[in-house]
């Protein structure tokens, strides 16, 4: 099975039904691992074996039986659902390496700019450039998302609105319904979620990619349910210090998006904004000084 984000299949994709099949001593052995990932993400595999009161080759056994073909594969998964699975309280007592006030704000801007660093090290432009084609074809664009995802879904529904195109943005439980329940082939569904995926978005997507539309995924892990319900998917990390996730990456992610779909077809796109030049310089809106 190809992997929709262009990432080899992991076998964490049924993990819950290898870890059934392993012996009752081996699941207790695994499940602290599993439910507390950031404990352990960080462990030598001596150090976890010590911590868990049982030897390095058990700790090896398992980890190859729940389908990883070593155990630094198995640390990159508890990595990835370190993220999917963070809260609030997991970023925050995660930061706070510098104890000042000022440290603390150097210390979010350094996170963002690796956020930033991630996201330009893993987009591949191509898959930008065919998306915005799709953007252009499609008969209906349309945005799910939920909770603080929703300032984007406005942002991207706004910018691409300028262009003349057919974009609707689905942000509560019943607009979702009501307009996935018409999409079809011919339309585009951009579904955006973070960490373990809100429940109104995922199911959305469903049945959006059940009714035939060509589904996207925005999210900040292959473990995101968004990773399976998707056709492609495009990661942009989220990962902060303090309480609130940080939106950097996802925001440089649209603003290449919209990049990408202003210049596809440029005449028109440039056609189209001399008219708005016009009133962005002598519009009603604009204070006059």
């Amino acid at each position: 099975m190809k992997r929709r984000n262009g990432q080899s299949p992991s076998a964490a994709v049924h993990l819950s039904e290898r870890v059934d099949r392993l012996s009752i001593k081996r699941q207790e052995i695994i499940r602290p691992i599993l439910e507390h990932p950031r404990d352990y993400v960080l462990l030598s595999v001596r150090a976890m074996a010590k911590r868990l009161r049982t030897d390095p080759a058990t700790i090896v056994r398992i980890v190859r039986g729940l389908g990883f073909e070593s155990y630094r594969q198995f640390q990159h998964h508890l990595h990835e659902l370190s993220l999917a699975f963070a809260t609030s309280l997991d970023t925050m007592q995660a930061g706070g390496r510098d104890p000042s006030m000022p440290g603390h704000v150097i210390e979010a801007l350094e996170q963002d700019l690796k956020n930033l660093q991630g996201l330009k090290n893993s987009l591949d432009a191509q898959r930008l450039v065919a998306l915005a084609k799709r953007f252009h074809e499609a008969r209906r664009i349309v945005v799910l998302a939920g909770d603080l995802a929703v300032q984007l879904a406005l942002y991207l529904e706004y910018q691409v609105s300028l262009l003349g195109l057919p974009i609707f943005a689905a942000t509560s439980g019943g607009r979702v319904l009501h307009l996935v329940r018409s999409v079809n082939k011919q339309d585009l569904v951009i579904a955006i979620s973070f960490r373990r995926g809100l429940r109104q978005t995922v199911e959305g997507t469903q049945l959006a990619r059940s009714n035939g539309a060509y589904c996207v995924g925005i999210a900040d892990t292959y473990l995101s349910p968004l990773a399976r319900e998707c056709d492609e998917i495009f990661l942009a990390p989220v990962e902060s210090t303090s309480f609130a996730a940080s939106y950097v990456a996802p925001v440089a992610l649209l603003n290449s998006l919209l990049a990408a779909i202003g210049q596809y077809r440029r005449a028109q796109t440039l056609a189209i904004v001399k008219e708005i030049a016009e009133e962005q310089r002598k519009g009603f809106r604009w204070y006059n000084s």
